[in-house]
């Protein structure tokens, strides 16, 4: 389960491909499938949640590795490259590493608890 913190010093990717709308499922049927057969098994991996666009034109990938190190290790593996490989001849890809800055959460206000009342 992806848990979003601050306090976990996860890396975290959020990479985005872009896909001509006929490919898109394609892309997201094959990202599932890397995952499932090949990087949920690597050391290091934490989880991760595949989404895609409404307009058909996207499929972004968010994942968490415990270190930079794990992922760049399941880089380097052959078993997940070719994957990757497929995904480019159907999509460019736009990876990027980033840490959790800050999360935020609802508000309520004293209207709210008494709107529900």
């Amino acid at each position: 389960m992806t848990t979003i913190s601050t306090s976990n010093n996860y890396l975290t990717l959020i990479n985005i491909f872009t896909v001509a709308p006929a490919n898109q499922q394609k892309l997201v049927e094959l990202l599932s499938l890397a995952t499932n057969e090949t990087v949920c098994k690597v050391p290091g991996f934490i989880s991760s949640a595949l989404h895609k666009s409404l307009d058909g034109t996207r499929v972004t990938m968010y994942a968490q590795w415990e270190s930079k190190e794990h992922y760049q290790k399941m880089r380097s593996n052959p078993v997940a490259s070719p994957y990757l490989d497929q995904a480019l001849q159907m999509a460019t890809f736009a990876p990027g590493m980033y840490e959790v800055v800050e999360t935020f959460v609802p508000i309520k206000s004293a209207t709210d608890d008494t709107q529900q009342a």
